[in-house]
């Protein structure tokens, strides 16, 4: 029997077939216009990668570079002959001066009575004393939620933010219901003067008065401290409540932020 000779031509049997990626890239190869489109689609990748990359460190691999310490010695360049120029005469009498402006600042803030700082961010309270912490935690402030009346009236329970001072102390303070405690729960308004107007037991054992009706004082939701769900007061579990009663007084301030 005769072998099988292969064509000269190169030509493949019949049954010898082309796997079908070669195919595939051989028609992508062979169509010029395929193949500039892919060419310039695979630039503008390489050029957003290169723009991405570069994005990527001057925002991260810039700061993280900041970070490293030097391991140099630091040059001391106060000269007596820098001393002697006046702009560096202007700028260290301004550096002083804002300096000292700052540090009478801080002592207005901050004197040797007692004060409070809360966070209404975080729903966190700070009390100070002589410029010492010595009692902090969580408290409950304004939820910002808004309640509208079809007459128009309408209410922001939100916490003040500012400087102020305390303008009372009571305890066993009775809560006075505003308009809008009845409003809340469907209820008619009663006149200003009327016994439904006051509740007993529901502001914990004390208060203290920050002015226009908003107040330190404990709570019987004591679960939902450290949450903003109050209509403007600050609310404090029992225990801190009788510290700062009794440690601050009439005058101190108050810092709310």
């Amino acid at each position: 029997m005769d072998e099988m000779k292969i064509p000269d031509d190169g030509a493949r049997p019949d049954n010898a077939r082309i796997p079908a990626d070669q195919s595939l890239y051989r028609k992508i190869v062979d169509n010029k216009k395929v193949s500039e489109v892919l060419h310039k689609v695979f630039n503008w990748l390489l050029v957003l990668v290169i723009i991405a990359s570069l994005l990527a460190f001057f925002m991260y691999g810039v700061a993280a570079l900041q970070e490293i310490p030097l391991t140099g010695k630091t040059i001391i360049t106060n000269t007596e002959e820098l001393k002697k120029d006046a702009l560096y005469k202007k700028k260290i009498t301004l550096i002083k001066r804002d300096i000292q402006r700052l540090s009478w600042r801080y002592n207005s803030y901050t004197s040797g009575q007692s004060y409070m700082v809360i966070n209404t961010t975080d729903n966190l309270f700070y009390l100070y004393r002589n410029k010492k912490l010595i009692r902090q935690g969580h408290c409950s402030t304004g939820s910002f939620k808004m309640l509208k009346t079809e007459e128009g009236r309408s209410w922001v329970f939100k916490t003040p933010k500012g400087k102020f001072w305390i303008h009372g102390k009571t305890e066993n303070p009775p809560w006075r219901r505003p308009d809008w405690s009845f409003i809340e729960e469907g209820l008619p308004i009663p006149p200003q003067d009327h016994y439904s107007r006051w509740e007993y037991g529901v502001l914990g054992d004390y208060a203290l008065s920050l002015g226009d009706g908003y107040l330190i004082h404990g709570t019987i939701y004591k679960r939902f401290l450290g949450m903003p769900v109050t209509h403007g007061c600050v609310r404090l579990n029992d225990n801190d409540l009788e510290a700062i009663f009794n440690t601050l007084n009439i005058g101190s301030k108050v810092y709310i932020f």
